[in-house]
């Protein structure tokens, strides 16, 4: 039997918060980490190469807007998604039962059948089975594979989450007997359950006994407020495995993942980045700046001069300001680099941290500045 190629150890902790190493056939990844979201196979406004150099060491794509365009196939027959679009780093695919929620013009949920919905583009009708997914993660040849679950709009109807958790890790088990042995891949199972505590206990108690690679917290991110969040990290952060991953799925802003990761969280992704950078606005060390203010006009100062990206740095306050007034496009490619890179160095900053025994000084400098 093939050795399992896809490893993860706990090297550092600071209460709960931890420092790992997840090792991939494709390369290593220090945790905790930040994925740039590629939804589209394409980090937008930026080029792969450049994400590289922010010190990104694994992206995120999706399987529901990859199966609409350009469709599976045409991945496929280049040889699969790192091929097509030119992506040596470990690519993470969401499952789309997030996206089917939030993007489709009707869907609809059959335990046994999947996800029935109609394309966003076109109305085009789609089923997406629990197998049907895996099958097509799988194909665009992604290094770590999400179950299939089912995400529901934020709601206290206990009865809605509880339906829905049970039908998720339904899913779950389907999932686990689609995927099979993989040795250079890993599975990793979604743990739902809303804002209810007990549920959210269940769910992760269930995938445990089903056994994945890596433990995901979904159905968060959905309008909670960033206190609700917290407090189911608090309430799981006992359950959650010690020797397995740990991924918050789309969250979210600096402070989000400040206190997740005192929480013991190790992944995260978010288009926050570079959708912000789209509309002007930047992360920086002091805080968030509207690049568009009129204030920054005569300001020859970079962006963040505590940055190490000097490639970024040499373009000012004042040029950047004018970029985005005239509607120019190398307006969003620059401040969307700078704030994946910007993300990039805060990982930096709380890996050392916690390395150092000194993650809670760290936390408390910056929670309520970034």
């Amino acid at each position: 039997m093939a050795l399992k190629k896809f490893n993860f150890n706990v090297i550092q902790k600071d209460n709960y918060s931890r420092c790992g190493l997840m090792k991939t056939h494709r390369g290593n990844i220090q945790t905790p980490v930040f994925m740039p979201v590629g939804t589209q196979a394409t980090v937008k406004a930026t080029f792969i190469d450049d994400i590289i150099k922010t010190g990104s060491e694994i992206i995120l794509s999706n399987t529901y807007h990859l199966m609409l365009r350009p469709g599976v196939e045409r991945i496929k027959s280049v040889g699969g998604l790192h091929k097509f679009m030119n992506c040596p780093l470990p690519i993470l695919t969401d499952s789309g039962g997030f996206q089917v929620m939030s993007l489709s013009k009707f869907n609809k949920v059959d335990k046994e059948q999947g996800a029935i919905f109609k394309s966003h583009i076109d109305g085009k009708k789609f089923i997406l089975s629990p197998e049907e997914s895996i099958k097509i993660q799988k194909e665009l040849n992604s290094d770590i594979v999400m179950v299939m679950d089912e995400c529901p709009k934020k709601t206290t109807d206990y009865k809605v989450i509880e339906k829905s958790m049970d039908i998720s890790n339904y899913w779950a088990s389907r999932s686990k007997k689609a995927f099979g042995l993989n040795p250079e891949k890993a599975l990793f199972g979604i743990i739902q359950g809303g804002l209810f505590e007990d549920l959210r206990v269940k769910s992760l108690n269930e995938l445990t006994k089903i056994g994945f690679d890596g433990y995901a917290i979904g159905g968060l991110a959905v309008g909670e407020t960033q206190s609700e969040m917290f407090k189911i990290l608090d309430d799981i952060k006992d359950f959650m495995p010690e020797d397995k991953p740990r991924y918050l799925m789309g969250v979210g802003t600096p402070s989000d993942i400040l206190g997740a990761v005192k929480r013991g969280i190790d992944m995260f992704d978010c288009v926050l980045p570079t959708r912000s950078g789209r509309t002007g606005l930047a992360f920086t060390w002091k805080g968030r700046i509207n690049i568009r203010n009129s204030k920054y006009q005569n300001d020859n100062e970079p962006l963040d001069a505590n940055c190490k990206n000097l490639s970024l740095n040499k373009y000012s306050k004042n040029y950047l300001n004018h970029l985005f007034n005239t509607n120019e496009i190398l307006a969003s490619m620059i401040l969307s680099l700078h704030n994946i890179n910007f993300y990039q160095e805060l990982m930096t900053n709380i890996r050392n941290s916690i390395q150092k025994g000194t993650f809670n000084e760290f936390h408390d400098l910056y929670i309520n500045k970034l």
